[in-house]
């Protein structure tokens, strides 16, 4: 899968959050999307990464203790 292709998935399902609102006002979308996109995010690399902080860290080019600041406000750890 490439960088294009996941660009592409989140293209199509923001066209289809805003089709289902259906003429409403969406509010805060940025935060929303990081939300629901930060969680599997972490979930797969830290798998990936057989659940090594340091490499995932390093992988997300993250520090290791805003890793871990994340894993814990998604309740990971």
């Amino acid at each position: 899968m490439s960088k294009k292709h996941i660009e592409q998935c989140v293209r199509e399902s923001l066209q289809g959050y805003f089709r289902d609102l259906g003429g409403a006002t969406p509010d805060g979308i940025y935060q929303m999307l990081v939300r629901v996109v930060e969680k599997p995010l972490l979930e797969v690399v830290m798998t990936e990464a057989g659940n090594n902080q340091s490499r995932a860290a390093e992988w997300l080019g993250l520090n290791r203790n805003t890793l871990r600041k994340k894993l814990a406000e998604h309740k990971l750890l």
